[in-house]
């Protein structure tokens, strides 16, 4: 592409969106560029600390656990007490138990922090989701959240690549400088962000309050895709939980695992943008498939590679499914989602993602143990097949434009209210 088209690409992807947006986009950047702990946490427990991959994969699985019990709470608390305010809690209940699982040496100990840790980390997703919703147009949504997404993605680049050598330096260090970070992005949220949740008058919290958690999971069509998600999720976890064991058991070092993971972020940061502006009006059923089968079967691939170099050109397959998957899902969410629901919707839909984070780390660590990585990345291989016939299937059912209950305001909500303006 030439310089001159890529320029005016650039300038159309980010123009446009409202200055909250960027706010919160900057508080996802300064979060992300500290995520230390979870891309060393599996090698932290293994290499420093001698456990078995098991024992890894339980302290994993308790972080999972953590953000299940969060998942539901966080979102009725985004739609009832307000998107800001959760997320100040969670990132200040963040910062506080990452830098206690620096200090922490029981094994016993060190599974309880985890547990909160997941517990307060995920409690801020759905007032993420949310709030990014409430305060960006419907048609630009699939834009803000690829935007989003790619911050997510430059942090990760960033962390992953750095903290291989702060591993090798002092693990606790990385603890307190995630720490440290999360609550930075606090300070952001209540000096910047105001209140975003459409329940400024009496309609609206009544339409709110109509909205139970009972009705989410009895729709059976959100259900499917949180479902599909699900199964999505456990593919993609492996980055974080299975591939770092398996490089650790083939001798590889941490800085050599953190240079191949910050190839995905890398990779997500240079053709994030690129990538939204092919699919954003494309197919969301194909999408969908297509990203299942590669994040499946660029998993599988793994178990063919040995080298660095080679592991390297394996992420390269799985992310392109990631950019493909994480901005297409997104949309699909809140397609499906009432507007004074969103917290609640967003809460379940992260659900996926947080029992994955439960199963997956378990499941690995068994696997790996018993019958080696071998298995585990054939596993992957059917798992992103089952989930792209799944969704093949459900598409057909899921209206192609917003044109349903997700669309705008929500089927039977007022006029969207301006938002709520918080303390700044």
């Amino acid at each position: 592409m030439p310089l001159a088209a890529l320029r005016r690409a650039s300038r159309e992807t980010v123009s446009g969106l409202p200055r909250a947006f960027w706010w919160l986009w900057i508080s996802t950047l300064v979060n992300r560029l500290g995520a230390f702990v979870s891309t060393f946490m599996a090698l932290y427990l293994t290499i420093d600390r001698g456990y078995s991959a098991s024992y890894a994969g339980l302290v994993a699985s308790l972080h999972g656990l953590g953000g299940v019990v969060s998942s539901f709470g966080a979102g009725v608390l985004a739609d009832r007490l307000g998107r800001r305010p959760t997320l100040l809690l969670a990132q200040s209940s963040t910062a506080a138990s990452v830098a206690l699982l620096g200090f922490v040496r029981d094994p016993v100990a060190i599974a309880g922090v985890a547990c909160l840790v997941g517990m307060a980390s995920s409690a801020s997703r759905p007032a993420v989701q949310a709030m990014m919703a409430d305060i960006v147009r419907p048609e630009d949504r699939v834009r803000a959240f690829s935007l989003n997404y790619w911050a997510i993605n430059l942090g990760f680049a960033v962390s992953s690549l750095s903290a291989g050598f702060v591993a090798g330096y002092s693990y606790r260090a990385g603890f307190l400088i995630e720490a440290a970070m999360t609550a930075a992005c606090a300070v952001v949220v209540f000096l910047r962000l105001p209140e975003s949740r459409p329940v400024a008058t009496p309609a609206g919290r009544a339409a709110a309050d109509a909205v139970r958690l009972t009705n989410v999971l009895r729709d059976g069509r959100f259900m499917s895709v949180v479902g599909l998600s699900f199964l999505v999720a456990l593919v993609f976890q492996q980055g974080a939980v299975g591939l770092p064991v398996a490089m650790g058991e083939a001798g590889h070092s941490p800085a050599e695992y953190g240079a191949a993971m910050a190839v995905n972020g890398f990779l997500i940061v240079a053709l994030q943008i690129p990538v939204t502006r092919l699919i954003q009006h494309r197919d969301a059923k194909r999408l969908l498939m297509v990203s299942s089968l590669l994040a499946g079967y660029g998993f599988a691939l793994t178990a063919f590679a040995g080298p660095v170099v080679v592991l390297a050109l394996t992420v390269c397959v799985w992310t392109v499914g990631e950019m493909i998957n994480a901005p297409t899902q997104t949309g699909l969410v809140v397609r499906l989602s009432p507007a004074h629901g969103r917290g609640r919707y967003q809460g379940v839909y992260t659900l996926s993602w947080s029992v994955a984070a439960l199963v997956a780390p378990l499941v690995s660590g068994l696997v790996i143990d018993r019958f080696g990585a071998d298995w585990l990345w054939g596993a992957c291989a059917v798992v992103g097949t089952g989930a792209a016939v799944g969704y093949g299937a459900l598409m057909r059912r899921v209206p192609t434009a917003e044109t349903g209950p997700g669309a705008g305001a929500g089927a039977g909500d007022p006029v969207p209210a301006e938002p709520e303006v918080g303390a700044a």
